[in-house]
């Protein structure tokens, strides 16, 4: 089992930054895929950012690439979302997600095995 915490969420103004952190706990932490998800209301999931278990290239979302940078700390078990110049569009509940390592898309949410709870993000106009 992994659990996985998401904090640094929060109400921004469009253009303004944003941290999120991502803490896991309970399984070999640099085994595992990394992703960040996020979901609008009214409308689906959707994959933000990816880092494979053995791969220090991050996967982006076309939306986000150029603003958004995912990182990952295998001493501190934690994953990283810097987001810079946020826009409305932006407003989402974001998740962290890991999963186990293989060779799988890492863009698609379904081949995750764990979630967090997700933390708010509020982008005012």
């Amino acid at each position: 089992q992994v659990r996985l915490v998401e904090s640094g969420g929060g109400l921004v103004q469009a253009g303004g930054s944003l941290r999120l952190s991502c803490a896991a706990s309970g399984r070999t932490y640099s085994n595992l895929n990394m992703g960040w998800f996020r979901q609008a209301p009214g409308k689906e999931r959707e994959f933000v950012a990816a880092i494979r278990w053995n791969d220090d290239n991050p996967y982006y979302a076309d939306s986000v690439k150029g603003r958004f940078t995912m990182s990952r700390d295998n001493a501190k078990t934690t994953t990283y979302l810097q987001m810079e110049s946020l826009k409305p569009d932006d407003t989402a509940l974001y998740y962290c997600a890991a999963g186990l390592r293989g060779l799988y898309d890492v863009r698609v949410g379904r081949f995750y095995n764990y979630w967090g709870q997700g933390t708010q993000v509020l982008v005012s106009s």
